[in-house]
């Protein structure tokens, strides 16, 4: 019998960066969660409403490898500061925009233009914490509960997409003071904005100074339907070995079904926002709690069928993605003919208790279709192909939804349906049948 793996120790430090990154998933899925609403009310197109995002994510998926590297050279704490910066002060000058847009200082162009160079602070530097974070908790456990303590550090980016969405509603403010300026819709960015500015400060207070000779791995874009996967920990525990490309026959396939998978779960959740004002023929300020239940709904299941179903059924992942990519395409078309919120909300946690399904099957069966020695390669390509799919995504979907309001979701059906063929054919049944759940 194997001995039992060590509880992670539960110190003051690792609880810091827990909420570092709880904080910043929560902030951004927040902020994401109101966006429609806030487009809406200042006549902005809802293209430009996507646009903010997926500019942001760009600059995110390519500056986080960079970060990772440069927190090798100048420090993790110094990394963690620097990602915390970019956090605090993007969603405050977003705070600030906002707000000049929504009491009439500037116009809903202006405002959008101002909000993308807030963002572009995110994508930019934000993306430096993340790695710095892992590394620093890498560094202070042992070999054999560094996987657990990563993992579970990783849940904080799966709570903050529960979190956000959730508390977003009741960070809609009214006037700062009785005839003064009106926060409104921009509330929930202020609000992250400072608790950004709280853990900063407590991250410099109490982060140690010495350093460490572990490595972190750059992780995907923090949005809405994104849980993480666990590739990144992979990445961050894997000693460099062979360098696995994209198109390598051993993974060709995975890397497939990630893209296609990526792209459906972003399309359809960036235009969800617009579909519940739409559907349900609301004011954008009242669409506020009504999506965030929707989007809540979806963040419980994805993570309700990655952190118990998954371990219950003992699927492989060839079956996971299977499976996936049937509910997804199934709660696609059920969110493209609701009309009320009842069908809209399950329409939506249908598909995305397929997403659920699928993402760790892509984790999982790309690590196992190749050896030991590129584990580290392969799990950088599975970070960056779920960062891509919030890139191009958003943009994407709201393009398609602003031609006929059905038209992501079911295009989203058609690309998942035509994938599952494809993978039904192309992917092999991998081994261990317990890969998919140790793999997230």
């Amino acid at each position: 019998m194997k001995p039992a793996m060590k509880p992670v120790r539960i110190d003051r430090t690792f609880a810091l960066l827990f909420t570092v990154m709880l904080t910043i998933a929560a902030g951004n899925t927040a902020l994401q969660s109101v966006l429609p609403a806030l487009g809406r009310s200042l006549g902005a197109a809802d293209s430009a409403v996507a646009a903010v995002f997926s500019v942001s994510a760009l600059l995110w998926v390519i500056a986080a490898p960079y970060w990772a590297n440069r927190s090798d050279r100048q420090g993790r704490r110094a990394m963690v500061l620097v990602g915390l910066a970019g956090f605090t002060v993007s969603l405050g000058l977003c705070g600030v925009f906002l707000a000049m847009g929504i009491n009439g200082l500037m116009g809903p162009v202006t405002t959008f233009i101002a909000f993308i160079v807030g963002r572009v602070i995110y994508g930019a530097f934000g993306s430096a914490a993340p790695p710095a974070v892992q590394a620093i908790v890498a560094g202070r456990t042992s070999r054999d509960e560094r996987t657990k303590a990563l993992t579970l550090l990783a849940s904080a980016f799966g709570l903050g997409t529960i979190l956000g969405p959730a508390i977003a509603p009741y960070l809609v403010m009214g006037h700062l003071w009785p005839g003064g300026p009106m926060i409104g819709l921009s509330g929930p960015a202020f609000v992250a904005s400072l608790f950004g500015a709280i853990m900063w400060v407590a991250a410099a207070r109490m982060l140690p100074r010495a350093e460490t000779h572990s490595h972190g791995a750059a992780v995907a874009y923090p949005s809405i339907g994104g849980q993480a996967s666990g590739a990144s920990i992979t990445a961050a525990t894997a000693e460099p070995g062979e360098r696995v490309g994209y198109f390598d026959p051993r993974v060709r396939g995975w890397m497939i079904v990630g893209v296609v998978m990526g792209h459906a779960q972003a399309m359809t959740s960036q235009a969800i926002g617009f579909l519940v004002i739409d559907r349900l023929h609301l004011a954008p300020a009242d669409a506020i709690q009504p999506t965030g239940l929707v989007l809540l709904m979806g963040a419980v299941s994805s993570l309700l069928v990655q952190w118990g179903i998954i371990p219950l059924l003992d699927l492989k992942p060839r079956a996971l993605v299977l499976t996936g990519f049937a509910l997804g395409a199934a709660g696609c078309v059920a969110v493209a003919g609701a009309t009320s919120l009842y069908g809209i909300a399950l329409g939506y946690a249908l598909g995305a208790l397929g997403f659920g399904f699928a993402r760790p099957g892509f984790t999982a069966g790309s690590s196992l279709a190749v050896g030991p020695d590129a584990q580290g390669s392969v799990a950088g390509k599975v970070t960056s192909v779920n960062g891509v799919g919030f890139v191009l995504g958003p943009s994407l979907g709201v393009g398609l939804y602003e031609l006929w309001r059905p038209l992501p979701y079911l295009t989203a059906a058609g690309w998942l349906a035509l994938t599952l063929v494809y993978a039904w054919f192309t992917l092999r049944p991998s081994d261990p049948g317990r890969g998919a759940y140790q793999a997230r």
